[in-house]
Protein backbone atom coordinates (compact mmCIF):
# COMPACT_ATOMS: atom_id res chain seq x y z
CA UNK A 1 0.00 0.00 0.00
CA UNK A 2 1.29 3.47 -0.87
CA UNK A 3 2.28 5.74 1.98
CA UNK A 4 0.52 9.01 2.60
CA UNK A 5 3.47 11.00 1.19
CA UNK A 6 3.50 8.88 -1.96
CA UNK A 7 -0.23 9.41 -2.48
CA UNK A 8 0.22 13.13 -1.91
CA UNK A 9 2.94 13.33 -4.58
CA UNK A 10 0.82 11.37 -7.09
CA UNK A 11 -2.12 13.71 -6.60
CA UNK A 12 0.05 16.82 -6.83
CA UNK A 13 1.47 15.46 -10.10
CA UNK A 14 -2.04 14.98 -11.48
CA UNK A 15 -2.89 18.53 -10.47
CA UNK A 16 0.15 19.85 -12.36
CA UNK A 17 -0.73 17.75 -15.42
CA UNK A 18 -4.27 19.16 -15.50
CA UNK A 19 -2.88 22.68 -15.54
CA UNK A 20 -0.41 21.75 -18.29
CA UNK A 21 -3.37 20.52 -20.38
CA UNK A 22 -5.00 23.92 -19.97
CA UNK A 23 -7.74 22.56 -17.68
CA UNK A 24 -8.67 24.66 -14.67
CA UNK A 25 -8.89 22.18 -11.74
CA UNK A 26 -10.77 24.79 -9.68
CA UNK A 27 -13.32 26.44 -12.02
CA UNK A 28 -15.78 29.05 -10.78
CA UNK A 29 -18.99 27.71 -12.32
CA UNK A 30 -20.80 24.42 -11.72
CA UNK A 31 -23.19 23.16 -14.43
CA UNK A 32 -25.53 21.31 -12.05
CA UNK A 33 -29.17 20.95 -13.15
CA UNK A 34 -30.37 18.58 -10.41
CA UNK A 35 -29.50 17.69 -6.82
CA UNK A 36 -28.92 13.96 -6.45
CA UNK A 37 -31.98 13.47 -4.24
CA UNK A 38 -34.13 15.08 -6.92
CA UNK A 39 -32.73 12.65 -9.50
CA UNK A 40 -33.68 9.70 -7.29
CA UNK A 41 -37.12 11.12 -6.49
CA UNK A 42 -37.91 11.77 -10.18
CA UNK A 43 -36.00 8.79 -11.58
CA UNK A 44 -38.89 7.15 -13.41
CA UNK A 45 -39.97 10.35 -15.16
CA UNK A 46 -36.42 11.44 -16.02
CA UNK A 47 -35.28 8.03 -17.26
CA UNK A 48 -38.34 7.52 -19.47
CA UNK A 49 -37.91 10.94 -21.07
CA UNK A 50 -34.20 10.27 -21.69
CA UNK A 51 -33.64 13.80 -20.37
CA UNK A 52 -30.04 14.78 -19.74
CA UNK A 53 -29.31 15.60 -16.13
CA UNK A 54 -26.16 17.11 -14.68
CA UNK A 55 -25.13 16.34 -11.13
CA UNK A 56 -22.18 17.58 -9.08
CA UNK A 57 -20.52 16.15 -6.03
CA UNK A 58 -17.57 14.52 -4.34
CA UNK A 59 -16.33 11.25 -5.82
CA UNK A 60 -16.49 8.62 -3.07
CA UNK A 61 -15.80 5.45 -5.06
CA UNK A 62 -14.14 4.25 -8.29
CA UNK A 63 -14.52 0.76 -9.79
CA UNK A 64 -12.74 -0.28 -13.00
CA UNK A 65 -14.27 -2.85 -15.39
CA UNK A 66 -12.19 -2.88 -18.60
CA UNK A 67 -13.69 -0.30 -20.93
CA UNK A 68 -16.09 0.93 -18.27
CA UNK A 69 -15.59 2.76 -14.99
CA UNK A 70 -18.23 3.11 -12.28
CA UNK A 71 -17.98 6.00 -9.84
CA UNK A 72 -20.04 7.07 -6.83
CA UNK A 73 -20.87 10.76 -6.66
CA UNK A 74 -22.17 12.31 -3.46
CA UNK A 75 -23.64 15.70 -2.61
CA UNK A 76 -25.36 16.80 0.60
CA UNK A 77 -28.67 15.29 -0.55
CA UNK A 78 -27.53 11.79 -1.50
CA UNK A 79 -25.32 9.53 -3.60
CA UNK A 80 -25.63 8.21 -7.16
CA UNK A 81 -23.65 5.93 -9.47
CA UNK A 82 -22.02 7.32 -12.62
CA UNK A 83 -21.02 5.10 -15.57
CA UNK A 84 -18.12 6.19 -17.78
CA UNK A 85 -17.91 4.09 -20.99
CA UNK A 86 -14.88 4.23 -23.26
CA UNK A 87 -16.85 3.65 -26.47
CA UNK A 88 -19.24 6.48 -25.57
CA UNK A 89 -16.74 9.05 -24.31
CA UNK A 90 -13.94 8.32 -26.84
CA UNK A 91 -10.86 10.45 -26.13
CA UNK A 92 -12.44 12.12 -23.09
CA UNK A 93 -12.41 8.73 -21.35
CA UNK A 94 -8.64 9.09 -20.84
CA UNK A 95 -9.29 12.17 -18.73
CA UNK A 96 -10.52 9.92 -15.89
CA UNK A 97 -6.92 9.00 -15.11
CA UNK A 98 -6.65 12.38 -13.38
CA UNK A 99 -9.58 11.62 -11.07
CA UNK A 100 -9.18 10.46 -7.47
CA UNK A 101 -11.54 9.62 -4.68
CA UNK A 102 -12.29 12.90 -2.95
CA UNK A 103 -12.35 15.04 -6.09
CA UNK A 104 -15.40 17.18 -6.83
CA UNK A 105 -16.63 16.48 -10.36
CA UNK A 106 -19.69 16.96 -12.54
CA UNK A 107 -21.31 14.50 -14.92
CA UNK A 108 -24.06 14.89 -17.54
CA UNK A 109 -26.05 12.12 -19.14
CA UNK A 110 -29.24 10.07 -19.26
CA UNK A 111 -30.54 7.84 -16.49
CA UNK A 112 -30.91 4.08 -16.51
CA UNK A 113 -31.12 1.24 -14.00
CA UNK A 114 -28.50 -1.52 -13.92
CA UNK A 115 -29.40 -5.22 -13.87
CA UNK A 116 -29.16 -5.01 -10.08
CA UNK A 117 -31.63 -2.12 -10.13
CA UNK A 118 -29.16 0.60 -9.17
CA UNK A 119 -30.07 4.04 -10.48
CA UNK A 120 -27.21 5.26 -12.66
CA UNK A 121 -26.23 8.14 -14.94
CA UNK A 122 -24.35 7.20 -18.12
CA UNK A 123 -21.98 10.11 -18.56
CA UNK A 124 -21.91 11.84 -21.92
CA UNK A 125 -19.83 14.70 -20.54
CA UNK A 126 -17.96 15.25 -17.30
CA UNK A 127 -15.37 17.52 -15.76
CA UNK A 128 -13.38 18.55 -12.70
CA UNK A 129 -14.74 21.03 -10.18
CA UNK A 130 -12.10 20.80 -7.44
CA UNK A 131 -9.03 18.59 -7.28
CA UNK A 132 -8.53 16.93 -3.89
CA UNK A 133 -4.81 16.87 -3.19
CA UNK A 134 -5.06 15.08 0.15
CA UNK A 135 -6.65 11.62 0.42
CA UNK A 136 -9.60 11.11 2.77
CA UNK A 137 -8.00 9.32 5.78
CA UNK A 138 -10.54 6.53 6.04
CA UNK A 139 -9.49 5.29 2.64
CA UNK A 140 -5.86 4.95 3.66
CA UNK A 141 -4.83 5.16 7.31
CA UNK A 142 -7.99 5.92 9.25
CA UNK A 143 -8.95 8.80 11.55
CA UNK A 144 -9.85 7.47 14.99
CA UNK A 145 -8.00 9.67 17.51
CA UNK A 146 -10.66 11.73 19.31
CA UNK A 147 -8.66 14.94 19.42
CA UNK A 148 -7.67 14.70 15.75
CA UNK A 149 -11.28 14.02 14.83
CA UNK A 150 -12.32 17.20 16.64
CA UNK A 151 -9.39 19.20 15.31
CA UNK A 152 -10.03 18.17 11.69
CA UNK A 153 -13.79 17.95 11.84
CA UNK A 154 -14.06 18.46 8.09
CA UNK A 155 -12.23 15.15 7.59
CA UNK A 156 -14.21 13.50 10.39
CA UNK A 157 -17.43 14.42 8.55
CA UNK A 158 -16.10 12.96 5.31
CA UNK A 159 -14.76 9.76 6.82
CA UNK A 160 -17.56 8.91 9.29
CA UNK A 161 -21.16 8.83 8.13
CA UNK A 162 -22.46 8.58 11.69
CA UNK A 163 -20.67 11.82 12.59
CA UNK A 164 -22.20 13.55 9.56
CA UNK A 165 -25.63 12.27 10.57
CA UNK A 166 -25.12 13.50 14.16
CA UNK A 167 -24.38 17.04 12.99
CA UNK A 168 -27.33 16.95 10.62
CA UNK A 169 -29.43 16.12 13.66
CA UNK A 170 -27.80 18.90 15.69
CA UNK A 171 -28.92 21.53 13.20
CA UNK A 172 -32.37 19.93 12.93
CA UNK A 173 -32.78 20.03 16.72
CA UNK A 174 -31.92 23.73 16.88
CA UNK A 175 -34.33 24.42 14.00
CA UNK A 176 -37.10 22.47 15.73
CA UNK A 177 -36.57 24.39 18.98
CA UNK A 178 -36.78 27.70 17.14
CA UNK A 179 -39.96 26.65 15.37
CA UNK A 180 -41.54 25.52 18.64
CA UNK A 181 -40.78 28.88 20.27
CA UNK A 182 -41.99 30.83 17.24
CA UNK A 183 -45.22 28.83 17.38
CA UNK A 184 -45.64 29.81 21.05
CA UNK A 185 -45.36 33.50 20.21
CA UNK A 186 -41.74 34.19 21.18
CA UNK A 187 -39.56 36.62 19.25
CA UNK A 188 -35.91 35.84 18.53
CA UNK A 189 -33.57 38.69 19.49
CA UNK A 190 -29.85 39.45 19.66
CA UNK A 191 -27.73 40.89 22.47
CA UNK A 192 -24.03 41.85 22.76
CA UNK A 193 -21.28 39.27 23.04
CA UNK A 194 -18.71 41.95 23.94
CA UNK A 195 -19.77 43.40 27.30
CA UNK A 196 -18.20 46.01 29.61
CA UNK A 197 -19.30 43.96 32.67
CA UNK A 198 -19.75 40.21 32.70
CA UNK A 199 -22.98 39.12 34.33
CA UNK A 200 -25.92 36.76 34.16
CA UNK A 201 -24.10 33.71 35.53
CA UNK A 202 -21.46 32.79 38.10
CA UNK A 203 -18.49 32.12 35.86
CA UNK A 204 -14.96 33.29 35.17
CA UNK A 205 -14.92 35.38 31.97
CA UNK A 206 -12.54 35.83 29.06
CA UNK A 207 -11.03 39.33 28.93
CA UNK A 208 -10.22 41.34 25.85
CA UNK A 209 -9.36 44.97 25.09
CA UNK A 210 -11.11 47.49 22.88
CA UNK A 211 -8.43 49.69 21.33
CA UNK A 212 -10.69 52.50 20.08
CA UNK A 213 -12.49 52.92 23.40
CA UNK A 214 -9.42 52.15 25.48
CA UNK A 215 -11.30 49.83 27.82
CA UNK A 216 -11.24 46.22 28.95
CA UNK A 217 -14.22 44.19 27.77
CA UNK A 218 -15.44 40.65 28.35
CA UNK A 219 -16.87 37.92 26.20
CA UNK A 220 -20.30 37.31 27.65
CA UNK A 221 -20.80 34.48 30.12
CA UNK A 222 -24.56 34.81 29.56
CA UNK A 223 -26.94 37.16 27.70
CA UNK A 224 -29.37 37.38 30.63
CA UNK A 225 -28.98 40.97 31.79
CA UNK A 226 -29.32 42.35 28.26
CA UNK A 227 -32.32 40.17 27.48
CA UNK A 228 -34.03 41.49 30.62
CA UNK A 229 -33.26 45.03 29.46
CA UNK A 230 -35.38 44.17 26.41
CA UNK A 231 -38.17 42.97 28.70
CA UNK A 232 -37.96 46.34 30.47
CA UNK A 233 -38.13 48.01 27.06
CA UNK A 234 -41.48 46.38 26.27
CA UNK A 235 -40.81 42.96 24.70
CA UNK A 236 -42.83 40.32 26.58
CA UNK A 237 -41.76 36.96 25.08
CA UNK A 238 -38.20 36.74 23.76
CA UNK A 239 -35.40 34.24 23.25
CA UNK A 240 -31.85 34.15 21.93
CA UNK A 241 -29.82 31.20 20.64
CA UNK A 242 -26.13 31.96 20.67
CA UNK A 243 -22.65 31.46 22.06
CA UNK A 244 -21.50 32.02 25.63
CA UNK A 245 -17.89 31.97 26.81
CA UNK A 246 -16.65 30.83 30.21
CA UNK A 247 -13.00 30.58 31.18
CA UNK A 248 -13.30 27.12 32.70
CA UNK A 249 -12.00 23.60 32.30
CA UNK A 250 -12.80 21.25 29.45
CA UNK A 251 -14.51 17.90 30.08
CA UNK A 252 -17.39 15.81 28.74
CA UNK A 253 -19.93 18.41 29.91
CA UNK A 254 -17.98 21.66 29.47
CA UNK A 255 -16.40 23.62 26.62
CA UNK A 256 -15.22 27.23 27.06
CA UNK A 257 -17.38 28.25 24.07
CA UNK A 258 -20.86 26.75 24.07
CA UNK A 259 -24.37 27.31 22.71
CA UNK A 260 -27.40 28.16 24.79
CA UNK A 261 -31.00 29.14 24.30
CA UNK A 262 -32.11 31.78 26.79
CA UNK A 263 -35.77 32.72 27.05
CA UNK A 264 -37.55 35.44 29.05
CA UNK A 265 -41.28 35.63 29.54
CA UNK A 266 -43.04 38.62 31.10
CA UNK A 267 -46.01 37.98 33.40
CA UNK A 268 -44.88 34.38 33.90
CA UNK A 269 -43.69 32.74 37.13
CA UNK A 270 -41.33 29.90 38.11
CA UNK A 271 -43.97 27.18 38.18
CA UNK A 272 -45.55 28.23 34.90
CA UNK A 273 -42.15 28.25 33.23
CA UNK A 274 -41.41 24.82 34.70
CA UNK A 275 -44.53 23.41 33.01
CA UNK A 276 -43.56 25.11 29.73
CA UNK A 277 -40.05 23.65 30.02
CA UNK A 278 -41.46 20.16 30.53
CA UNK A 279 -43.63 20.61 27.43
CA UNK A 280 -40.67 21.90 25.40
CA UNK A 281 -38.34 19.06 26.35
CA UNK A 282 -41.11 16.50 25.86
CA UNK A 283 -41.66 17.89 22.36
CA UNK A 284 -37.93 17.73 21.56
CA UNK A 285 -37.55 14.17 22.88
CA UNK A 286 -40.63 12.88 21.07
CA UNK A 287 -39.50 14.56 17.83
CA UNK A 288 -36.03 12.99 17.79
CA UNK A 289 -36.12 9.87 19.99
CA UNK A 290 -38.02 6.77 18.86
CA UNK A 291 -38.77 5.26 22.27
CA UNK A 292 -39.13 7.85 25.02
CA UNK A 293 -40.37 5.23 27.49
CA UNK A 294 -37.02 3.41 27.49
CA UNK A 295 -34.27 5.49 25.92
CA UNK A 296 -30.73 4.15 26.19
CA UNK A 297 -28.08 6.81 26.60
CA UNK A 298 -24.49 5.63 27.10
CA UNK A 299 -25.54 2.19 28.36
CA UNK A 300 -28.09 3.53 30.85
CA UNK A 301 -31.86 3.45 30.30
CA UNK A 302 -33.94 6.59 30.90
CA UNK A 303 -37.68 7.14 31.11
CA UNK A 304 -38.53 10.36 29.33
CA UNK A 305 -42.29 10.39 29.83
CA UNK A 306 -43.97 13.29 31.61
CA UNK A 307 -44.61 14.45 34.25
CA UNK A 308 -41.00 14.84 35.33
CA UNK A 309 -40.46 14.28 39.08
CA UNK A 310 -39.32 17.11 41.33
CA UNK A 311 -36.81 17.03 44.15
CA UNK A 312 -36.15 19.90 46.55
CA UNK A 313 -32.56 21.04 47.08
CA UNK A 314 -32.63 20.19 50.80
CA UNK A 315 -34.16 16.80 50.02
CA UNK A 316 -31.30 16.09 47.62
CA UNK A 317 -28.70 17.07 50.24
CA UNK A 318 -30.28 14.87 52.87
CA UNK A 319 -30.35 11.97 50.41
CA UNK A 320 -26.65 12.47 49.70
CA UNK A 321 -25.08 13.28 53.08
CA UNK A 322 -27.90 13.59 55.62
CA UNK A 323 -27.60 17.39 55.94
CA UNK A 324 -29.95 20.26 55.15
CA UNK A 325 -28.56 23.48 53.74
CA UNK A 326 -28.89 25.08 57.19
CA UNK A 327 -25.87 23.03 58.34
CA UNK A 328 -22.55 24.86 58.73
CA UNK A 329 -19.83 25.05 56.14
CA UNK A 330 -17.59 22.90 58.32
CA UNK A 331 -20.23 20.18 58.41
CA UNK A 332 -20.43 20.25 54.61
CA UNK A 333 -16.65 20.09 54.31
CA UNK A 334 -16.55 17.03 56.56
CA UNK A 335 -19.46 15.37 54.73
CA UNK A 336 -17.85 16.02 51.33
CA UNK A 337 -14.46 14.65 52.38
CA UNK A 338 -16.14 11.58 53.88
CA UNK A 339 -17.56 10.88 50.41
CA UNK A 340 -14.21 11.42 48.71
CA UNK A 341 -15.07 14.88 47.35
CA UNK A 342 -12.24 17.41 47.39
CA UNK A 343 -12.96 20.88 48.75
CA UNK A 344 -10.91 23.89 47.72
CA UNK A 345 -9.58 26.36 50.29
CA UNK A 346 -12.17 29.05 51.10
CA UNK A 347 -14.71 27.44 48.75
CA UNK A 348 -18.13 28.86 49.73
CA UNK A 349 -20.72 26.57 51.26
CA UNK A 350 -23.13 26.80 48.32
CA UNK A 351 -20.45 25.48 45.94
CA UNK A 352 -19.63 22.56 48.24
CA UNK A 353 -23.33 21.70 48.47
CA UNK A 354 -23.69 21.96 44.69
CA UNK A 355 -20.76 19.58 44.14
CA UNK A 356 -22.19 17.09 46.62
CA UNK A 357 -25.51 17.00 44.73
CA UNK A 358 -23.80 16.69 41.34
CA UNK A 359 -21.50 13.89 42.49
CA UNK A 360 -23.90 11.89 44.64
CA UNK A 361 -27.49 12.64 43.56
CA UNK A 362 -27.40 13.26 39.81
CA UNK A 363 -26.01 9.79 38.98
CA UNK A 364 -29.02 8.19 40.69
CA UNK A 365 -31.63 9.88 38.49
CA UNK A 366 -33.13 7.60 35.84
CA UNK A 367 -35.34 10.21 34.21
CA UNK A 368 -35.37 13.99 33.71
CA UNK A 369 -35.86 15.52 37.16
CA UNK A 370 -36.53 19.07 38.30
CA UNK A 371 -34.26 20.23 41.15
CA UNK A 372 -36.05 23.13 42.87
CA UNK A 373 -35.75 25.64 45.74
CA UNK A 374 -32.03 26.37 45.67
CA UNK A 375 -30.08 28.40 48.27
CA UNK A 376 -30.47 32.15 47.88
CA UNK A 377 -26.71 32.80 47.94
CA UNK A 378 -26.32 30.47 44.95
CA UNK A 379 -29.04 32.35 43.04
CA UNK A 380 -28.20 36.08 42.89
CA UNK A 381 -30.68 36.80 40.08
CA UNK A 382 -33.61 34.78 41.41
CA UNK A 383 -36.59 35.87 43.46
CA UNK A 384 -36.99 34.06 46.77
CA UNK A 385 -39.79 32.79 48.98
CA UNK A 386 -39.49 31.28 52.47
CA UNK A 387 -35.72 31.72 52.27
CA UNK A 388 -35.53 29.58 49.10
CA UNK A 389 -34.77 30.74 45.58
CA UNK A 390 -37.70 30.39 43.16
CA UNK A 391 -35.47 28.46 40.83
CA UNK A 392 -35.31 25.10 39.05
CA UNK A 393 -32.87 23.02 37.05
CA UNK A 394 -33.73 20.11 34.78
CA UNK A 395 -31.22 17.35 35.47
CA UNK A 396 -30.30 14.20 33.55
CA UNK A 397 -27.67 11.83 34.90
CA UNK A 398 -24.40 11.90 33.00
CA UNK A 399 -24.83 15.43 31.66
CA UNK A 400 -25.75 17.41 34.79
CA UNK A 401 -28.15 20.30 34.21
CA UNK A 402 -29.83 20.71 30.85
CA UNK A 403 -31.32 24.00 31.94
CA UNK A 404 -31.29 26.59 34.71
CA UNK A 405 -34.30 28.83 35.37
CA UNK A 406 -35.92 31.14 37.91
CA UNK A 407 -38.37 33.91 38.61
CA UNK A 408 -36.39 37.07 37.91
CA UNK A 409 -35.69 39.71 40.52
CA UNK A 410 -37.44 42.93 39.49
CA UNK A 411 -36.89 44.84 42.75
CA UNK A 412 -33.87 47.07 42.00
CA UNK A 413 -32.92 47.52 45.68
CA UNK A 414 -32.95 43.75 46.32
CA UNK A 415 -31.00 43.08 43.12
CA UNK A 416 -28.40 45.65 44.18
CA UNK A 417 -28.12 43.90 47.54
CA UNK A 418 -27.55 40.54 45.79
CA UNK A 419 -24.86 42.04 43.58
CA UNK A 420 -23.21 43.52 46.68
CA UNK A 421 -23.13 40.04 48.26
CA UNK A 422 -21.51 38.73 45.09
CA UNK A 423 -18.83 41.41 45.32
CA UNK A 424 -18.10 40.26 48.89
CA UNK A 425 -17.72 36.70 47.63
CA UNK A 426 -15.36 37.96 44.97
CA UNK A 427 -13.16 39.71 47.51
CA UNK A 428 -13.13 36.48 49.53
CA UNK A 429 -11.63 34.66 46.54
CA UNK A 430 -14.60 33.55 44.44
CA UNK A 431 -13.44 34.35 40.88
CA UNK A 432 -16.80 33.27 39.46
CA UNK A 433 -18.85 35.77 41.48
CA UNK A 434 -20.96 38.23 39.52
CA UNK A 435 -20.15 41.94 39.42
CA UNK A 436 -22.12 44.97 40.47
CA UNK A 437 -23.87 46.22 37.31
CA UNK A 438 -25.16 49.69 38.12
CA UNK A 439 -26.51 50.25 34.60
CA UNK A 440 -28.69 47.15 34.95
CA UNK A 441 -29.89 48.37 38.38
CA UNK A 442 -30.81 51.69 36.75
CA UNK A 443 -32.74 49.80 34.06
CA UNK A 444 -34.69 47.92 36.74
CA UNK A 445 -35.59 51.25 38.35
CA UNK A 446 -37.68 52.00 35.25
CA UNK A 447 -39.75 48.92 36.12
CA UNK A 448 -39.72 45.34 34.91
CA UNK A 449 -42.89 43.21 35.00
CA UNK A 450 -42.89 39.87 36.84
CA UNK A 451 -40.75 37.70 34.57
CA UNK A 452 -39.45 34.15 34.44
CA UNK A 453 -36.34 33.18 32.49
CA UNK A 454 -34.45 30.05 31.48
CA UNK A 455 -31.16 29.07 29.92
CA UNK A 456 -30.91 25.71 28.12
CA UNK A 457 -27.58 24.08 27.29
CA UNK A 458 -28.02 23.24 23.62
CA UNK A 459 -24.84 21.15 23.38
CA UNK A 460 -25.80 18.95 26.34
CA UNK A 461 -29.33 18.51 25.01
CA UNK A 462 -28.01 17.45 21.61
CA UNK A 463 -25.44 15.11 23.17
CA UNK A 464 -28.25 13.38 25.04
CA UNK A 465 -30.59 13.11 22.05
CA UNK A 466 -27.84 11.80 19.74
CA UNK A 467 -26.30 9.44 22.34
CA UNK A 468 -22.96 11.25 22.18
CA UNK A 469 -20.52 10.44 25.01
CA UNK A 470 -19.51 14.11 25.43
CA UNK A 471 -20.47 17.54 24.16
CA UNK A 472 -17.19 17.61 22.20
CA UNK A 473 -18.84 15.11 19.84
CA UNK A 474 -21.68 17.52 19.01
CA UNK A 475 -19.77 20.81 18.82
CA UNK A 476 -18.47 21.21 15.25
CA UNK A 477 -15.17 22.74 16.36
CA UNK A 478 -14.59 22.36 20.12
CA UNK A 479 -11.81 24.22 21.92
CA UNK A 480 -8.50 22.34 21.78
CA UNK A 481 -4.92 22.93 22.79
CA UNK A 482 -2.88 24.03 19.73
CA UNK A 483 -0.62 21.46 18.15
CA UNK A 484 2.91 21.67 19.53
Amino acid sequence: MSTFDEILKIRQKKLAQLKQLGIDPYPEKSPRTHEIKTVHDQFKKLSQSKKTVTVCGRMTGLRFHGGAIFADLKDSTGKIQILFKKDTLAEQFEFIQYFDIGDFVWASGALFATQQGEQTIEAKQFGMLSKSVRPIPQEYFGLSDEEERSRRRYVDLLANEDVYARFQKRFAIIKAMREYLYDKGFIEVETPILQPIHGGANAKPFKTYHNALGIEMYLRVAPELYLKRLIIGGFDKIFEIGKNFRNEGIDREHNPEFTTMELYWAYQDRDGLMQFTQDLFSHMFESFIKNVKEYEYQNAVYRLKTPYPRIQYDQALKQAVGLSYDASRDEFVQAAKAKGIEVEHNEPKYKIADTIIKKLVYPTLTQPTFLIDHPIEASPLSKASNNKALRFQLVIAGLNELCNAWSEINDPAYQKEQFANQEKNRKAGDEEAQRMDTDYIEALEYGMPPTAGIGIGIDRLIAFITNAPSIKEVIPFPTLRPRE
